[in-house]
Parts: structure tokens; C-alpha cells; sequence
């Protein structure tokens, strides 16, 4: 138990003065009002109860007026209590899904295009895969996929079990169609204005956990295999856009002279060497210096895997105990208890221990 106040005990130092302060405030002995002419028989009559217990008032009285002390100390039992709370990160991924990423590679030990590949390794760098990845289940995850378009593909949530779906639905843009290309510039900003606005998607997917959890940072990755050849923004000055916002890119090209692409024909499926332009590692280097972020290059299936695992190190989130006490005031218990030895006090002086006069 603890006192809010604890300062109020010196009152009680007041009590051994009652007496004197009773005495100079024109309360004296007084003199019997009743006289015996004759008091040997009733000196040698034993002492009654009522003598005996004569004190019992007084002794009512100091113990409220201690009660009493010690309920303006505001006594407080305090209670330890504790509260994690969770730092996670908004991370959104940013993916190419032109033409190009049809080219094939081995990841294990089966081979798949760099798209299948590439959500396949997110999704095991969120949900975690039992090995070298424990997923991230205190972040904020979301996905922008683009070809000459960007399109939001998965709203930042921290519900994680829908995100296979999402990347479900994920596809490649056909080489002859409209929506080919690279919007490298476009992609970067869309993705950045989900960032920036990650607060405001926490609160309306967990509003009850708003006081126990706080965002660390805000990251971007962005994985693609060539260069800008759509879209409206450079992808420097998305970058510049993302600066202001604190979001942090990680940029990886993925490319490698082993890749081919698979081709239908009239005479069936044939593997040929992979052909088009590489990843333009200047702009994608010039884009994470610019953030704070790295640049990484993937040759292989292997090589993204770890990739992965180190930005996965890189980007931690954190759970704080924070421990307060919590008090709560014992007042009333004490107050009560000064007023009823008081009542009790008061009725025995009036009754059984009352003085004549």
C-alpha cells in the first residue's frame, strides 16, 4: 500500500496536544457536582465495569482520528500492469508482371516463370515457410502489380491468410496486348500513396488495437526485370515522392542469362533463350539510394530466396512491454471506518459512560 499525500501523518503528532489545546480552550476539571458527607464504604466498593472500561471512548476517538489521517494520505494499493505493444511495419510489394517475367528458372527444383517464382517467395516471406522465414505476422502487407498499368492487387491488411488469394491473381500481360509494358514510375508512386495513407488502413481493419499498436517504418520492395517504358512518372521522381514520405524502397532486378521462355507453336511447347531488355540497374540503384533503401540483384531462384531473408533481417518488427502501475484509492474504507467509530464513540458517552454532569 502506498499514500498519495503521505505528508497528512504529520497531523497526528497534534494529538498528544488535544488535552492541553482542551484546557485553553476553557475546558477544565470539573468539580463534582454531587457530595457524599461520608466516603470510606464507597472507597472500598471494587471498581465496575463501567469503570473499568471508563477509557473506551477516548480510545474510540484517537482511533477514528487515526482513520481518519490516514484516509485524507489517500492510501492506494497500486497494481502492476503490463501492455505490449506491437511496432510493425507497412510493407508493400511492388510487382512487374510485363512479358518478360515469363521467363522461366529453377526454384526448387521445379521450373516456373519469374512471376510464379517471385509470389511464391513473398508469400513465404510473409506467411513464413518453417525453415529461414518466420513470416511477419505483426506488419501491415500489401501488393501493387503493373505492365504498362499499375493496379493496387492487395490492400495493405494485417489479415495475411487472404493474401494467396490475391496472388492468385496476380497474371502475365500478354506480349501483343495493350496492357504490356513497365509503368516503373507509376507503380512506385501508387504504392508509395498506400504508404502513406497506412495509418488510416490500420485503424479501419483493427480499431480496437489502436493503443497497442504503432507503425516502425514504411518499406517498399520492388522486384522487376527491365526498364521504363510506360507511364506518366519517372521512376526518380516517384522516388522523391516516396523521400517525403519516409517510405524506404528495396529494389531487386531479376534476370539471368540461364532464363528462357516457353513458346507454343503448331508443333508443340519449345523452350528458346530468354531475349529482351535487361533491368535497368542504374535507375533501380539511383531509386533505394535515394530512400535509404539497398539494391539487390537476382540471377537465380536462389538468389531472391535470400534476398528475401536479408531484407526479412533487415526489416524487423518489435513487440514492447510497457508496465505501469495502476492505483487504486482505499479512501472510503478508511473514512467510513473514522465516522462509525465516532457514531460509536458518541453514542457510548451519551449512554453507558455518560458523566454526571
Amino acid at each position: 500500500m502506498t499514500f498519495g499525500f503521505p505528508l497528512a501523518f504529520l497531523l497526528l503528532l497534534l494529538v498528544p496536544l488535544l488535552p492541553w489545546l482542551r484546557r485553553r480552550g476553557g475546558v477544565r476539571k470539573r468539580r463534582a457536582s454531587i457530595r457524599f458527607s461520608w466516603t470510606r464504604n464507597a472507597s472500598r466498593a471494587g471498581r465496575s465495569w463501567r469503570q473499568k472500561l471508563g477509557a473506551l471512548p477516548t480510545v474510540l476517538r484517537l482511533l477514528a482520528i487515526v482513520l481518519l489521517v490516514t484516509a485524507i494520505a489517500r492510501p492506494q494499493k497500486g497494481l502492476e500492469q503490463v501492455r505490449d505493444v506491437n511496432k510493425g511495419i507497412a510493407i508493400e510489394m511492388v510487382v512487374d508482371r510485363s512479358s518478360s517475367m515469363g521467363a522461366e528458372m529453377v526454384f526448387e527444383q521445379q521450373r516456373s516463370n519469374r512471376l510464379e517464382i517471385v509470389k511464391k517467395v513473398f508469400a513465404q516471406f510473409v506467411l513464413g515457410n518453417g525453415r529461414n522465414l518466420d513470416g511477419r505476422p505483426n506488419d501491415l502487407v500489401g501488393m501493387v502489380s503493373f505492365a504498362r498499368y499499375a493496379e493496387t492487387t492487395c490492400p495493405l491488411t494485417l489479415a495475411h491468410g487472404a493474401l494467396p488469394r490475391f496472388l492468385e491473381t496476380v497474371k502475365l500481360a500478354h506480349p501483343r496486348s495493350g496492357e504490356d509494358g513497365t509503368a516503373l514510375g507509376d507503380a512506385i508512386a501508387l504504392a508509395a500513396a498506400r504508404l502513406e495513407k497506412a495509418e488510416e488502413a490500420m485503424a479501419r481493419q483493427a480499431p480496437d488495437r489502436e493503443d497497442n499498436y504503432e507503425l516502425k517504418s514504411k518499406v517498399m520492395i520492388l522486384l522487376t526485370d527491365g526498364r521504363q517504358t510506360a507511364g506518366k512518372r519517372s521512376p526518380l521522381e516517384a522516388a522523391q515522392l516516396a523521400k517525403e514520405w519516409g517510405i524506404k524502397i528495396y529494389t531487386i532486378a531479376v534476370g539471368s542469362e540461364e532464363a528462357v521462355m516457353r513458346r507454343d507453336t503448331l508443333f508443340g511447347q519449345f523452350l528458346q533463350g530468354a531475349r529482351g531488355q535487361d533491368a535497368d540497374t542504374r535507375t533501380l540503384e539511383a531509386v533505394a539510394s535515394e530512400t535509404g533503401g539497398r539494391f539487390f540483384e537476382a540471377q537465380n531462384a536462389e538468389a531472391l530466396g535470400e534476398i528475401y531473408r536479408e531484407i526479412d533481417e533487415l526489416e524487423r518488427s518489435q513487440i514492447e512491454s510497457l508496465r505501469f502501475m495502476d492505483y487504486k484509492e482505499l479512501f472510503l474504507p478508511f473514512a467510513l471506518g473514522a465516522f462509525l467509530l465516532l457514531g460509536v464513540e458518541v453514542v457510548l458517552s451519551c449512554t453507558i459512560f455518560r458523566k454526571i454532569p
